[in-house]
This record gives structure tokens, sequence and C-alpha cells, in this order.
């Protein structure tokens, strides 16, 4: 699966999480070949933390993990989408999602 992938210059690519029952897009993180193979292995998300240089499975100190039950790639393989039964919040704010924030909505034309 890796090779349909089109990997960044930094070798990542950003990985939409969305739950699989509700549809609700939790988060977005960035995964590299690593992150996905350690995905595909345990069935637990696991990503890789700029900020940080390093591996990071999902809920690995909160709790939260989320269980990924099916890994898509959109039609140029520069974007992955996990479907996932989360076991908590994805937001480290102890949101469901990450996108709770809002800018407003556009205007009708």
């Amino acid at each position: 699966m890796g090779k349909a992938i089109n990997w960044d210059a930094n070798g990542l690519v950003p990985a939409i999480v969305q739950d699989i029952n509700t549809k609700q897009v939790l988060m977005l993180a960035y995964m590299n070949a690593e992150s996905l193979a350690k995905t595909i292995e345990t069935g637990n998300a696991t990503f890789w933390s700029r900020r940080r240089q390093k591996l990071w499975m999902k809920g690995e100190t909160s709790g939260n993990i989320q269980r990924v039950r099916e890994i898509r790639y959109d039609c140029d393989g520069d974007a992955i989408l996990l479907l996932v039964e989360p076991a908590g919040p994805a937001c480290h704010t102890g949101e469901v999602s990450c996108f709770y924030r809002s800018l407003g909505t556009t205007k009708d034309e």
C-alpha cells in the first residue's frame, strides 16, 4: 500500500481521522511510512509527530486510542483517511473532535 502513497518531501502524508460510526471528522495528523506500517500491524492509529520527531500512538498517554477499521487514500495518493472506532475524545482539550471551533459560515449567493 505504501507505494500508492505520494509522500511529501519530508516523507509525510496528511491523515484525516473519521469516526466510522458517526462519520464525524475527528482530527488531522501526519503519517510516514513507518507509522502507516505500525498502524496496519497493530490496528491502532499511529502517527508521526512533526514537533517531537517521533512516532506516537493516539491515546498512548490519555487512553483515548483509535482502533482503525479501514484505511483509504485519495485519488492522488496524497492524503490518507483512517476510519476508526474511538475509545474517547480525539482532541487533547477533551472535545470529541479537534474541529470544534468555527470561523463562521459563508454567505449564500
